[in-house]
């Protein structure tokens, strides 16, 4: 264990019975998710050794954290410091003398006190859930022995029951705070007030542990600016993508040959949208220190925002009023109004399906071929003159940019909510989530809505964004509450 001390960091140990919890409270207080660092498991005794966690900004080490092996003799190693302390009430130099000559007897006890002992404080992970026992007792007993600062959390790893008003009062009479602190369930805001909650038990670190909230804060403004930044690119390419063919003339005069072109490039475009979906969902990922989760992405197969199904339109996205109102207030549309709410695609049976708008009519020059916009959760133009081309993209439904902003928010939300202890599920799903968008102020919509229009016509407006990027930041910011 050399090495494993620093003088004047404060330093914290988490204790507690196995699997009470310990190592999972700790990758979620200190965003850890990486099994090769700090590993969690519903296996007893996964923690076999003293493993030191540091808290670290600017490359300069604040706090630091040891996860312990539990308890493993908690009655029989009280009756030993007793037996150690004599006549006297047990304290810290009895603690002492149990580490130096009980080693082989109690490796674990041994193992998990010899931190405190030098000065750190404690931080009791308890499952409120299951009974009171003699043994919980014993521990209580023995880090109260300690006088170090101790903060008791209740861990609950099941539904709250009557076991829950016990533990509170047996804590409360040994511990300087008793807090509840779910593991699997921890946000951004619990995992601040914890550090605060320790700041109240350890007055002789209070600077460097405000520096550390500080630290923390600044970062998390850091990073949800970071966050507003990959959607707002995701935004503006998904926006501008196009992909284009030739169009030559046995394509024209031949339909099967056409629908085979369209029906090629409608693949391609919604593969480019799905890996530009992957790389921003990857970014949020990253930002957030997220490192197990597997996405929901799969461009080879068109997987992720799913625009091939009438419920993704529905559901997400701006409703029809709201559609319309920012319209009429963006100052009109990019490009011709279809359904506002629909805009489906079919590529299962290698056919494009969709049908023609009479009030999109419009011929090339030169060549007089019409302009066609095919109704296929995108468009799909045909051009004439010098050179013809196929360009397919993007969805002509008006929602197309809402549902797109809606997926994104919903995942943002769907990481804010992932604790970094959990290592049960590890997919990232956009759920069942209503639209979120709609619940924006009318002025946000209708600024979106200008700039959504700018992009769709291939030329973003710079001087929207950021005004735009400050909006995205606020609806993040919204969903941290």
């Amino acid at each position: 264990m050399n090495g494993w001390w620093k003088d004047g960091v404060p330093a914290f140990v988490v204790v507690g019975r196995v699997n009470a919890g310990k190592s999972s409270t700790l990758a979620t207080l200190l965003e850890v998710d990486d099994d090769e660092v700090l590993r969690v498991s519903a296996t007893p005794g996964e923690t076999t050794g003293v493993q030191a966690l540091p808290v670290v900004y600017d490359d300069e080490e604040w706090m630091r954290f040891f996860d312990t092996p539990g308890f493993q003799q908690p009655i029989e190693a009280m009756r030993e410091i007793e037996r150690i302390a004599g006549a006297r009430s047990p304290g810290p130099d009895d603690l002492k003398v149990f580490i130096e000559e009980c080693g082989e007897r109690f490796p674990d006890e041994v193992r998990l006190l010899a931190p405190i002992v030098k000065g750190a404080g404690i931080l009791y992970v308890v499952d409120p859930c299951k009974p009171l026992r003699d043994t919980y007792l014993a521990e209580i007993e023995i880090l109260r022995w300690s006088g170090r600062p101790r903060l008791a959390l209740l861990n609950p790893q099941g539904e709250p029951n009557e076991n829950e008003e016990a533990w509170r009062d047996r804590l409360g009479t040994s511990f300087n705070l008793v807090r509840t602190f779910d593991a699997h369930e921890a946000r951004y805001d619990e995992r601040r007030k914890l550090l605060l909650a320790l700041l109240q038990i350890e007055e002789r670190h209070a600077e460097r542990i405000e520096w550390v909230v500080e630290a923390m804060n600044a970062e998390w403004g850091q990073r949800r600016e970071d966050a507003a930044e990959a959607i707002l690119d995701f935004l503006e390419k998904s926006l501008m993508l196009r992909t284009t063919d030739s169009l030559d003339e046995r394509d024209e005069g031949v339909p099967a040959r056409r629908e085979r072109k369209q029906t090629a490039l409608a693949e391609e475009y919604f593969s480019k949208l799905a890996k530009l979906e992957k790389k921003c969902v990857d970014k949020l990922l990253s930002t957030y220190r997220h490192h197990l989760i597997e996405l929901d992405v799969d461009p080879a197969k068109h997987r992720g925002l799913d625009l091939a199904t009438d419920e993704t339109w529905r559901k997400w996205g701006l409703n029809r009023l709201q559609l319309t109102a920012a319209g009429a207030l963006a100052g009109g549309a990019a490009g011709a109004i279809f359904d506002l709410g629909v805009g489906v695609h079919s590529l299962g049976a290698g056919t494009v399906l969709g049908a023609l708008s009479g009030g999109t009519m419009a011929f090339f020059k030169g060549g007089q071929l019409p302009e066609l916009k095919v109704k296929l959760g995108g468009g799909v133009r045909l051009k004439g003159g010098d050179g013809k081309s196929i360009v397919m993209g993007p969805p002509a439904s008006l929602n197309f940019p809402w549902i797109l902003l809606d997926s994104m928010l919903l995942r943002y939300r769907g990481i804010l909510e992932r604790a970094h202890g959990r290592r049960d599920e590890r997919r990232l799903d956009i759920g069942d989530g209503e639209s979120l968008v709609r619940q924006f102020p009318s002025d946000r919509r209708t600024l979106l809505q200008k700039w959504f229009n700018s992009c769709l016509k291939g030329s973003p407006d710079r001087g929207k964004e950021p005004d735009v990027f400050a909006a995205l930041v606020k609806a993040l910011e919204e969903l941290e509450s």
